[in-house]
C-alpha cells in the first residue's frame, strides 16, 4: 500500500465491520436558481451541476473499505430501479431546499424495502422535517457515523421506528477522508470544491452556521488540502476550485499558514486551477493574506454585504461589515485581482420603500457585476427564527407567498422591491458595465500565470473551443442581448483576451437569463422558498 492510500485508509471508520455491505450514496437534485448556475450549463459541454457535494463524498470515503459503495448524484441523473434493488442501504444528505426531492429518494428506497440513512445539514438543523427515514444522522462526522455504520452492518431489515443517531464527540477536520472524487467525474461540474475549515466565529442574526457548526474554527492541515486538489485533477480539472468554509478567514493564522502551501502547489501544477472563496468583507484589513491569495491565484471572494445601510447591519449583528467603509474594502479586495461577490438581502426590518433604489445605487458605485440579491427568509437554529418566532412574525408554507417572514413592510412591496433590484441589477447594459469595470481594473492586477502543459492541455483547449463556439452561436446570434455581448467580444477577441471573455460570457448569460426569468415570476424571491419550485420544476 502507498503511503498515500495507507493515510487515506487510516480516515475510514475506526468500526470493524462483521458483514459485506453495499451502500447507495445519493445525492438529491437542486431545482434551478441563482447559486446553480444552471443557464451556463448548456455552453459547456459536459457540465450538469455547480459543485461536487463534499458531505456526502466524504461519507463514501469514510465507509469501511469492505463495503461496496455507489455514488449517484441526481443532479446527473436519478438513482434507477436497479440501484435500489442493488443496494443494502441508500444513504442520503441535503439541504433545506433539497426537501421534497429528499422525501422522494426516501420514498423509492423504502419501495424495494431498503433501510434509509439521511445525514447533513437540514437534518441535522430540522430532524422533524423527515420522519419517514428509518436511520437520521445529527451533527457531523463522528462517533454517531460510527454507530450508524455498525447499525447497517448488524442489520438487513428497517427497524420498526426512526433510530436516531447523534453526533458527541465530532470527528476532528485533520482525520477527514480525501471525498470519494474517484466516484465522480469532475468534468461534469461547474467548478471543485474543497473545505478548509468548519465554523464561524461571527454570529450573524440570520445564520445558522454558528448552530450547525460551532464558532471556533476546525481546520483541516495544508497537507490535507494539496492532497485533495491532487486528488480532485485525478477525477478531472474544473479550472476553478471554490473553497467552501463557512469563512475563509475565520481563523487568519491558520490561513497564513495554509496559503504558502496553496502558492507552492499551484506553481509545482502550472497553476491549473482558480481559487475562489467565501470570506467577511474585513478580510480587506488583512494586506500581507491578500498578496498571498494573489499569489495563490485567487481570483473571486464572496462577501455577504447583506445591505449597504449602516443601521441595518447593526440590526443583524453584522458589524464587522463597518470596520472600514465598504466601498473602499471592495477597491482594496479588486486592487489584489479579486473580483467580489456579494450577497444582498431584501426584507430587513430597516428596509424603508428606498431601500431598493439605494441598493441599485451601491451596485452602481461598487461595480459588483454579481450579487446574489434574496429575499429574507428565517432558518431554524438562527437568532433571527427565535426572535420573529417570539414576535409572533414566522408564516407557515402559504401558497403564492415568497417567504416565512412577516415583512414589516407590505410583503408584495417587498416582492415587488426585490423584483425591481434584480432586473435592474441583470439588464444586459448594467451588467455588462460592471464586467467592463473589472476587467480594466481588477483582473489586469491578478498574477501573469503560466503557459503550462495543465493550462494548455488538449481537453482545457477542446473545452475553451467548445464553450466559445457556443457563446458565439448561442450568446452572440441567437440570444435578446447580442449587440450588447458583440460590443465587449469584439475587443476581446482582438485582444486575445478569450478567458476573460469566456468568464464575463458564461456568468453574464446565467445572470440575465435568471432575472429574465424572475420578471415573469418563474424563480423564488427567496432562495430557501418551495413555492416556484414544487410548482414549476
Amino acid at each position: 500500500m502507498s503511503p498515500s492510500a495507507a493515510a487515506q485508509a487510516d480516515r475510514r471508520t475506526r468500526y470493524r465491520p462483521r458483514h459485506t455491505r453495499r451502500i447507495l450514496c445519493v445525492f438529491p437534485a437542486y431545482s434551478p436558481s441563482f447559486g446553480t448556475f444552471e443557464h451556463a450549463y448548456p455552453l459547456m459541454g459536459s457540465v450538469r451541476a455547480f459543485m461536487p457535494p463534499q458531505g456526502i463524498l466524504v461519507v463514501a470515503a469514510y465507509l469501511p473499505a469492505q463495503w461496496e459503495v455507489r455514488f449517484i448524484d441526481e443532479n446527473m441523473r436519478p438513482a434507477r430501479s436497479e440501484d435500489y434493488r442493488w443496494a443494502d442501504a441508500v444513504i442520503v444528505s441535503g439541504m433545506h431546499i433539497q426537501r421534497p426531492q429528499i422525501r422522494k429518494i426516501n420514498e423509492l428506497a423504502h419501495r424495494w424495502g431498503k433501510i434509509t440513512a439521511l445525514g447533513g445539514p437540514s437534518v441535522s438543523g430540522c430532524p422533524e422535517y423527515y420522519p419517514d427515514f428509518d436511520l437520521i444522522h445529527i451533527g457531523e462526522l463522528g462517533d454517531a457515523t460510527d454507530r450508524m455504520i455498525e447499525y447497517i452492518d448488524m442489520h438487513t431489515e428497517r427497524p420498526a421506528s426512526q433510530m436516531r443517531f447523534e453526533t458527541a464527540e465530532r470527528l476532528p477536520l485533520d482525520r477527514f477522508p480525501i471525498p470519494a472524487y474517484d466516484k465522480i467525474n469532475l468534468g461534469n461540474y461547474f467548478l471543485g470544491s474543497v473545505q478548509f475549515s468548519s465554523g464561524c466565529p461571527y454570529a450573524c442574526e440570520f445564520c445558522d452556521i454558528p448552530a450547525l457548526y460551532g464558532r471556533n474554527p476546525r481546520l483541516k492541515t495544508p497537507e490535507q488540502v494539496t492532497a485533495e486538489l491532487d486528488a480532485m485533477l485525478r477525477s478531472g480539472n474544473p479550472g476553478a476550485v471554490y473553497f467552501v468554509d463557512d469563512n475563509f478567514i475565520g481563523n487568519r493564522r491558520a490561513v497564513a499558514d495554509l496559503l504558502p502551501h496553496l502558492i507552492d502547489w499551484q506553481k509545482r501544477n502550472g497553476y491549473p486551477v482558480q481559487f475562489a472563496c467565501e470570506a467577511t468583507l474585513n478580510i480587506a484589513q488583512s494586506p500581507k493574506i491578500l498578496e498571498m491569495m494573489r499569489e495563490a491565484y485567487f481570483c473571486t471572494v464572496f462577501c455577504g454585504i447583506e445591505t449597504p445601510e449602516p443601521d441595518a447591519l447593526k440590526s443583524i449583528s453584522k458589524t464587522h461589515n463597518l470596520s472600514m467603509p465598504i466601498l473602499e474594502a471592495i477597491g482594496t479586495l479588486n486592487s489584489y485581482g479579486m473580483e467580489v461577490v456579494s450577497g444582498i438581502i431584501i426584507g430587513l426590518d430597516t428596509d424603508t420603500p428606498e431601500t431598493g433604489e439605494r441598493i441599485l445605487e451601491f451596485i452602481r458605485l461598487s461595480q459588483l457585476p454579481m450579487l446574489t440579491i434574496n429575499l429574507l427568509h428565517a432558518l431554524p437554529r438562527t437568532p433571527l427564527w427565535d426572535r420573529l418566532q417570539q414576535e409572533g412574525r414566522l408564516v407557515s408554507e402559504v401558497e403564492g407567498r415568497e417567504s416565512n417572514v412577516e415583512f414589516l413592510l407590505p410583503h408584495d412591496q417587498v416582492v415587488e422591491m426585490w423584483r425591481r433590484c434584480i432586473t435592474a441589477a441583470y439588464s444586459p447594459e448594467f451588467l455588462y458595465e460592471r464586467f467592463a469595470y473589472n476587467c480594466e481594473h481588477t483582473y489586469p492586477n491578478r498574477i501573469a500565470v503560466p503557459n503550462s502543459p495543465e493550462r494548455t492541455s488538449w481537453a482545457n483547449i477542446q473545452k475553451g473551443l467548445t464553450i466559445l463556439a457556443n457563446l458565439l452561436i448561442k450568446v452572440g446570434v441567437l440570444s435578446d442581448y447580442r449587440e450588447t455581448f458583440w460590443k465587449m467580444a469584439v475587443p476581446a477577441l482582438r485582444s486575445g483576451r478569450i478567458e476573460e471573455l469566456i468568464h464575463v460570457g458564461l456568468v453574464g448569460h446565467h445572470l440575465i437569463s435568471f432575472a429574465q426569468q424572475c420578471a415573469v415570476g418563474k424563480e423564488s424571491a427567496s432562495f430557501y422558498s418551495q413555492k416556484v419550485r414544487t410548482a414549476s420544476h
